[in-house]
This record gives structure tokens, C-alpha cells and sequence, in this order.
């Protein structure tokens, strides 16, 4: 995305937030999943995809200056909006970095069940096709239908309990690549964990690119422990599934998003000098080294970079 767009995105990337439905027909169960399996995917890319933070409105400034001053890029003007289908009021900014993006809203008012608990929003080609496809692979629509001035919006919930929006614009946004593209760090239990994937990959169309029933558990806080950890990638980006006991020290399960770069300690160096607090210090693991933050506002976040050569 280039930077010298983000005047459209104040008005295209702030709703966001704002979550709908297009209704669609009732399919039979088997219809709707053989329709979900031949389909193309309602993927359009991950530099359209947003973790979604939620701070305290005092904390607004300081966390967008900590989160650029850390990874570069640039907010969006900041707005306050009704962005709900319900009354409430939010300020609103998008956040563009060439690590991944967010979108960040700061309640003046009660924020209204379920919003808040959506992980993500995902940009989709067609919300129809997408809503459709999502409940045909295995996903529940939480809130229903609501139009926004920009487009339509929808929150849906997968096995596991993992919830995320859907956005669809009336005019598509056209945004750069990311240098670096996040992962989506999804923790369920075992008796999900193959369900959650299976439904995913036929929502996605995404693909398996390690599944480490034996991975080294210091990656989320219990060193000399072993995990299973799946690594996905989809036209949605990519995503990381930590399946665990639930016996996790903190701050792990609190992260969302785990924000890849090239020099992981150069990158700790700037988050504490932007106020930053390092919750877990780097750990070298086989393919990655990692660690845990949290920027002012409270927002949590896993940084890594690939392994250096032995």
C-alpha cells in the first residue's frame, strides 16, 4: 500500500469495525460444502488484512507512535465514527506498516457484545460467495447482516472458539505489498485443532506448510516441552496454529499477530526506546528466533526472524 493513499483509507479502512451480513439461501449441508470445495478463493490479499486492536482512548497517540516508531510505516487520520450496527462511538485510525497492518478503535462508549473479541478483518472479493463459503466449511455467523456506507461487514466463528471479520468495499481498495507478511497466531486445544484446520483450509483454499506434532515448546513459554505447532498460507496470509494443553505461562495466548523482520534484536532496540516492554526475551529456536512485547495501551505482540545460519 502506498502511503500517500491513506487519505481514502480513513474513510475505507475505519469501518472496518463496522460488521454485517448479506443473507443467502439455504443450501443442504452436502450442496453447500461441494459449492465451498469447487469455488475460487474470496481471498484478495494479506496486505488487506488487519489485526484489530482496542486501547484506551488516552492510550491512543502513544501506542501508534510506539507501533510505527518500532516497525515504520504511518496511521491514517484519525476519525470518530459510529461504526457498529448498534449506537456506540469509536475513534478510529488505520495502520499501515510494512510488517502488517491494523486497524485501531478507541471506545467512548460500552463496547457492544461480541465486537472486540474479532481477531481480524479480511478483505474478501464477493461477501455473498464469502459468507456462504464460510458456513459451508464449518464457520458460524455471530452477527448478522449490516451495510456501511463503504460496503459490508460480518463476523464469524470457527471451531475453537476463533472469531474474525469479513469486509467487503463498494469500491476495492488497491494497497502495496507488505515487505513481510504476519502470522495469525491461533491457540486451540487438541480436540479442535484438526477440525479448526480442516474448515479453514476449504474457507482459504490455503495450504499446509509444516505440521510439527513435536515442536519446541519454548516457543510459547515451557522450554524442555514439546507442542504441536501447524503453519498455514493462504491468500489471506499466514497463520499459526499453537495447539496446547492450555497450561500456558503468560503473556502466551495473548498475542494475536506475530510480526516477522529481518533483525530481531535491532527491532527490540527500537520497541523499548518507543516505550515498549519486552514481556518474553528472545528465544533461539530450530527455525526461528522470537519474542514477546507489549506496546503502551497494552497491545501484545510476538516478533520473530528467521534462524541464523549456523
Amino acid at each position: 500500500m502506498h502511503i500517500k493513499s491513506l487519505s481514502h483509507v480513513v474513510r475505507t479502512t475505519i469501518a472496518i469495525a463496522v460488521i454485517a451480513l448479506l443473507s443467502t439461501a439455504p443450501l443442504s449441508v452436502g450442496l453447500a460444502k461441494e459449492a465451498a470445495r469447487s469455488a475460487p478463493s474470496v481471498a484478495v490479499g494479506p496486505q488487506y488484512d488487519t489485526t484489530h486492536v482496542y486501547i484506551a482512548p488516552g492510550d491512543f497517540d502513544t501506542f501508534v507512535n510506539s507501533f510505527t516508531g518500532t516497525f515504520g510505516g504511518q496511521p491514517s487520520k484519525r476519525g470518530t465514527f459510529n461504526v457498529l450496527p448498534v449506537p456506540s462511538s469509536t475513534e478510529g485510525q488505520y495502520v499501515w506498516t510494512p510488517a502488517g497492518t491494523l486497524s485501531t478503535f478507541a471506545f467512548l462508549t460500552p463496547i457492544p457484545y461480541p465486537f472486540g473479541q474479532e481477531r481480524t478483518g479480511y478483505l474478501v472479493t464477493d461477501m455473498d460467495q464469502a459468507i456462504k463459503e464460510a458456513r459451508a466449511a464449518g464457520a458460524e455467523v455471530i452477527v448478522d447482516k449490516f451495510k456501511d456506507p463503504i460496503g459490508f461487514d460480518s463476523v464469524i466463528q470457527w471451531p475453537g472458539g476463533v472469531k474474525m471479520q469479513l469486509y467487503w468495499h463498494f469500491t476495492a481498495p488497491s494497497y502495496g505489498a507488505l515487505e513481510t507478511v504476519p502470522d495469525n497466531r491461533i491457540y486451540v486445544s487438541g480436540d479442535t485443532a484438526d477440525t479448526f484446520v480442516h474448515d479453514w483450509l476449504r474457507f482459504s483454499h490455503g495450504k499446509v506448510v509444516s505440521d510439527d506434532r513435536r515442536a519446541d515448546a519454548g516457543e510459547v513459554g515451557k522450554p524442555g516441552e514439546t507442542y504441536r505447532r501447524i503453519r498455514i498460507e493462504s491468500g489471506f496470509g499466514k497463520m499459526q496454529v499453537n495447539v496446547t494443553d492450555g497450561h500456558l505461562p503468560y503473556p502466551f495466548g495473548h498475542e494475536i499477530s506475530g510480526y516477522e523482520v529481518k533483525d530481531l534484536d535491532a527491532t527490540l532496540a527500537k520497541a523499548t526506546s518507543n516505550g515498549a516492554k519486552v514481556l518474553v526475551p528472545r528465544y533461539n529456536a530450530s527455525d526461528r528466533s522470537s519474542a514477546i512485547v507489549q506496546f503502551p495501551g497494552g497491545y501484545i505482540a510476538e516478533i520473530h526472524a528467521p534462524a541464523l545460519p549456523k
